[in-house]
């Protein structure tokens, strides 16, 4: 897999899986104010409807995106589920992922893991991330690469604490209602646990290897969020997934498969749901949406 596949990657992980990084580690950027309308689609099974919402998990301050549409799902809905309920206590989600990602046995340096052209540059990313280097050579290679792209995204101008899911969740809180998950913030961890340590390596390569279009690449994805432009927002990755098979199915294809029955087991409740995940898991081949439609149901996009 060429490298820059893998960097595109990264910058698309935003629209694709929650972060599970301290909000800390990323930089806030004043803009002026942009209207988005991203997309959101209906399933209907008798007195039970649930709304899809794909979202970005990280977002430039002063992006407008709750539309009239959005406004009148939020408040239609009897519950918010997510992809996981991450704590609100960022030093939570920060110990889940060093236990799970801290090696058992003995482990190479980081920097022997890598191919030696990028060894300067993950000097220079370490120094930029709040994690000593030597805590960093402890942690599984997949693990490693999460810590330092809180350290990459701070060149997008970002931050988790402006992304839809923290506005979705303070909503859904001060009204009283309920907040769920599809995952547990474990569950979400384990997927990248899972990954053969080749793959784990070309990801944090990737990672590493910043360069001066990763903005205009993360610019591409978030302007065809902001258009509700499916075929947009799965060109920005479909094709890097596509190079890496496995990859795909352990971040799209099983997760994208169980979330549907998961959604078909709550069109058994009476009532509305708002299911709000990353934006890259509703367009595609392997979307939820489809997943849906093989087991009988159809996604009807509204918005």
């Amino acid at each position: 897999m060429k490298l820059t596949r893998w960097r595109a990657f990264a910058a698309a992980f935003l629209a694709l899986l929650q972060p599970v990084l301290p909000t800390a580690l990323l930089a806030r950027q004043q803009v002026a104010k942009v209207q988005a309308h991203p997309a959101i689609w209906r399933v209907q099974k008798g007195p039970s409807t649930v709304y899809l919402f794909g979202t970005i998990h990280a977002l430039p301050p002063g992006l407008e995106w709750e539309t009239p549409e959005v406004r009148q799902v939020v408040g239609r809905a009897d519950r918010l589920v997510l992809e996981a309920v991450i704590d609100q206590d960022p030093t939570k989600s920060a110990a889940a992922l060093f236990k799970m990602g801290t090696a058992t046995g003995p482990i190479a340096p980081l920097a022997d893991r890598i191919d030696p052209k990028y060894r300067g540059a993950l000097t220079a990313l370490e120094k930029k991330s709040s994690v000593p280097a030597d805590t960093l050579d402890k942690l599984k290679t997949w693990a490693a690469g999460m810590v330092l792209f809180g350290a990459t995204v701070q060149t997008l101008g970002v931050n988790s604490a402006d992304g839809v899911e923290e506005h979705l969740k303070a909503q859904f809180r001060a009204a009283n209602k309920p907040i769920e998950g599809l995952e547990t913030l474990e569950q979400q961890l384990g997927f990248f646990d899972t990954m053969p340590e080749p793959e784990q390596r070309q990801f944090l390569e990737g990672v590493v290897d910043q360069k001066s279009d990763d903005a205009a690449d993360f610019g591409k994805m978030l302007g065809a969020w902001k258009e509700g432009d499916e075929k947009g927002i799965a060109r920005s990755f479909d094709k890097d997934m596509k190079k890496s098979q496995a990859l795909r199915n352990v971040l799209i294809a099983r997760r994208n498969a169980h979330w549907a029955d998961a959604i078909v087991q709550r069109l058994d409740q009476p009532g509305t749901q708002l299911v709000a995940v990353g934006a890259g898991h509703l367009v595609g081949q392997d979307s939820v949406q489809a997943m849906l439609a093989k087991l009988g149901y159809k996604a009807m996009r509204v918005e």
